[in-house]
């Protein structure tokens, strides 16, 4: 070999491993992409009006009358326990942008295809704006790469995809993308009164949708005062920032979709007056903070912890029956036989009991993503305020969750951040031969077991070994007939009427036939609550006098809901009784009879 040779052989650049290609991670995000939304599942709820959820249709229904003119202020649903009707505590402001794209669609393609246009694409939509925050924010944190290997986890965090999933118009979505955006602005290293402003404004918004999210709203404001006690005058742009941003965009988004008549009118259970004193003590605060400039971090704290305890006593005193949470009045029956079978109110105990695989994967990522987030914030130097912030809402999401499974679905948000992080410095590490082999596969193990579907597998194989009983799968196919479009043909052609049905057989019925309901899964209609438990599980006195409570017109059922009641009895043929003429559905998967 010539020196020449040798020479040219010291000075060239290393050859391109596999894994350092630039490839990998557009790879994985596409083929995550792909899996989540390239199946089929728009396809098909563009075919049919696919709306997985209750709530989902009972969304529609609130869209639906919207767009046909009801008032902006008019939360009432009328044809809920008519003639009174019902008034939802939901916003307006999740309604309007589909109802202005249906609206806008409707001369274009008709009033049904705009209907399935919306609500097909409109989770897609938000998640595109989630993907793109998420995307953007882990740039800024730490690398282009890691960004998109997050947008990949994100694809793997099966709660998270749910939530975006076609027809999936429910409120929580729009929640996980303010709540991601708050977080992703409180990791920066370098924040600026635009930033608590940004993040005051993002709580504020998600306040106005729904007060699900108030734990991690809460801890937003807690970082945002801890760092002001901590830092003092540098903090204080942020801090004034987010108080203010905070009360006066709850304010303004309170008056924008509350009627002025009810602005004095005290509700647990959406933004109103108690939540606009807790929104306001935030202000306070950041006024204080800037009026009074404490030198010392004692001094501050003093300050904060004064505001913040006569910010809660004043609660305590003005708004007492808040204390009990929302669902204030509910009957101790309505509770147990409703409130607590609601898959998202139970602990994630009952959960792993009785569906394991189900719980490994809704769970066990945010789990894993919680133990290393809190292991790198020990670990870490120059990136430990990422995983602060990140473990603290991730460690909230988690222990809610251990009480109500609902406190999933805002920390799965921030599940991707952590694999994102864990995919990046595992391929960097898989093309360093040299590196400690510990380490290497500790951030592999890491990688996997942030990968929700490999939990869902383990469990289903849990399940098998164990014997644990499965739903039966004609059971399930029965219960999904009777919530698409075909099952309410027959019974949408019938004179209008008031329809006595199961609860969660409510808001299809709005959605699908012109008829009025008497019972949908709702906690403010206490009356309807009752009516359709007495349909699931009643016996036939309860049944016919919950008939003549509501005004029903008729009585419908999913057949095979439950073994002993009298309506499966009676839709089983087993039984008759003499006020109940049998209507004929044919081709439908329920069973219905025109009450005398």
């Amino acid at each position: 070999m010539t020196a020449a040779a040798s020479s040219l052989d010291a000075t060239s650049p290393p050859p391109r491993r596999l894994v350092d290609s630039p490839a990998i991670p557009w790879l994985l995000a596409g083929i995550g992409l792909f899996a989540c939304y390239g199946s089929g599942s728009l396809v098909a709820a563009l075919q049919g009006l696919r709306l997985p959820d209750t709530d989902d249709a009972m969304r529609l229904a609130e869209v639906r009358d919207l767009v046909a003119g009801q008032s902006w202020f008019d939360m009432v649903q009328h044809r809920f326990l008519p003639p009174a009707g019902e008034a939802s505590h939901w916003s307006r402001l999740v309604d309007a942008p589909m109802a202005a794209a249906i609206a806008g669609l409707t001369p274009l393609v008709g009033p049904s295809l705009a209907e399935r246009i919306t609500t097909a694409f409109w989770p897609p939509l938000l998640f595109a704006v989630y993907a793109l925050v998420l995307v953007r924010g882990v740039r800024g944190l730490v690398n282009g790469r890691a960004a998109i290997l997050a947008l990949f986890a994100a694809t793997q965090t099966i709660v998270l995809m749910m939530q975006f999933a076609p027809g999936r118009i429910d409120h929580h979505n729009l929640q996980i993308v303010f709540l991601l955006g708050t977080g992703l602005c409180l990791m920066r290293s370098r924040r600026t009164w635009r930033t608590g402003a940004l993040a005051g404004s993002l709580c504020a918004c998600s306040m106005a949708v729904g007060l699900e999210a108030m734990p991690p709203i809460a801890l937003a404001g807690l970082v945002v005062a801890a760092d002001w006690i901590r830092a003092g005058r540098p903090a204080l742009p942020v801090l004034l920032g987010f108080g203010a941003s905070l009360g006066l965009g709850a304010t303004l988004l309170f008056g924008l979709q509350t009627a002025p008549a009810l602005w004095a009118t005290d509700a647990c259970d959406a933004l109103s007056p108690p939540w606009l004193w807790l929104a306001g003590t935030g202000a306070v605060l950041a006024a204080g903070a800037f009026a009074l400039r404490p030198m010392t971090p004692v001094s501050r704290a003093a300050l904060a912890a004064g505001i913040g305890a006569a910010g809660c006593a004043g609660f305590v005193v003005l708004f007492p029956s808040c204390l009990h949470g929302p669902f204030t009045g509910m009957p101790d029956a309505v509770r147990a036989n409703w409130l607590y079978q609601v898959r998202e109110m139970q602990p994630l105990v009952a959960m792993l009991r009785d569906h394991p695989a189900e719980g490994l994967g809704f769970a066990a990522s945010l789990i894993v993503a919680t133990g290393i987030a809190i292991l790198l914030a020990f670990r870490e130097r120059s990136d430990r305020r990422l995983f602060v912030v990140a473990s603290l809402f991730l460690a909230i999401g988690a222990v809610q969750t251990l009480f109500q499974l609902r406190g999933l679905y805002v920390a799965s948000a921030f599940v991707p951040i952590i694999g994102g992080i864990c995919l990046d410095r595992a391929l960097t590490l898989a093309g360093r031969p040299t590196e400690g082999t510990v380490k290497r596969v500790a951030f592999l193990v890491a990688v996997i077991a942030l990968n929700a579907p490999v939990w869902l597998l383990g469990g289903r194989l849990i399940e098998r070994l164990a014997d644990i009983r499965q739903v039966d799968p004609a059971a399930a196919n029965q219960a999904e007939a009777c919530s698409e479009p075909p099952a309410f043909r027959v019974l949408a052609g019938l004179p209008a009427g008031t329809v006595l049905a199961p609860i969660d057989l409510g808001p299809y019925l709005l959605v699908h036939t012109p008829h009025a309901i008497a019972a949908a899964p709702y906690h403010r209609a206490i009356a309807g609550l009752s009516a359709g438990l007495a349909v699931a599980d009643g016996s036939e006195d309860e049944v016919r006098r919950q008939a003549a409570a509501t005004g029903a017109t008729y009585l419908a059922v999913c057949p095979g809901k439950t073994e002993k009641a009298f309506t499966a009895r009676l839709a089983r043929s087993e039984t008759t009784a003499d006020w109940l003429d049998p209507v004929p559905l044919d081709g439908s998967a329920l069973k219905a009879w025109r009450i005398r």
